[in-house]
């Protein structure tokens, strides 16, 4: 979980910086960054993860580190569509038409209104952070004991005594099949209370409520 929190909290981070200036002042800054993303998109990301934590050494902090800046690369487009979009409304040109400055437009306009999709990537991307830690923990470059880990216990005794001691290796893959699970329904929920355009939605409960009070005025 320390994984999956850290490491999602650093892809949303990273994608967010990049993507926000890519999106928004285009030209050669964004396709230079694009094709940077192009390359990385190239290489498997576990085989680079594997790569790098080879070289870096393992532990929890490496982990979190190399999952969440080599994920945040890959979220990056996502971040820099919802830019995009943001930045062809009508009070982005009023913006700039009254002098405001960049900063003052991407810290105003732009980021607040591409919050729910840095919301949604964290929750997403938790579900597949706990997975690539035990990915990695059960080839034998995550977390090193004596750190628990439901991949590292899959890897360790739970694959050399399955056929004697099956609960070995079922207690922790079904614990980490419902994390993750979890999560993902989590991040499903998130997902449908930020979009006003779903039955059940904040905004949807908003102009209910809203609705509710103007009447009893």
């Amino acid at each position: 979980m320390y994984v999956g929190l850290g490491a999602s909290a650093i892809n949303v981070l990273v994608a967010a910086v990049i993507g926000i200036f890519s999106g928004y002042f285009g030209g050669t800054f964004d396709i230079l960054v694009q094709r940077l993303v192009d390359t990385a998109l190239s290489f498997p990301m576990l085989i680079m993860v594997i790569t790098i934590m080879s070289l870096i050494g393992t532990g929890v902090v490496q982990v979190i580190i190399v999952l969440g800046i080599w994920g945040g690369i890959l979220w990056i487009r996502v971040v820099r569509s919802a830019v995009i979009a943001i930045k062809e409304n009508i009070y982005i040109e009023a913006g700039k038409a009254i002098g405001c400055s960049t900063w003052r437009m991407v810290f105003r306009h732009v980021l607040p209104n591409v919050m729910p999709v840095m919301v949604i990537i964290f929750s997403v991307a938790m579900g597949g952070n706990i997975l690539g830690e035990a990915s990695l923990s059960f080839l034998g470059f995550g977390i090193p004991p004596p750190f628990p880990s439901w991949g590292g216990m899959l890897s360790g005794v739970g694959r050399t005594y399955m056929y004697e001691a099956p609960w070995l290796a079922l207690w922790s893959g079904l614990a980490l099949s419902i994390a993750v699970y979890g999560i993902n329904m989590w991040g499903d929920a998130v997902r449908d209370l930020l979009d006003p355009r779903l039955r059940g939605g904040v905004g949807r409960y908003g102009r209910r409520r809203a609705k509710r009070f103007s009447n009893q005025g």
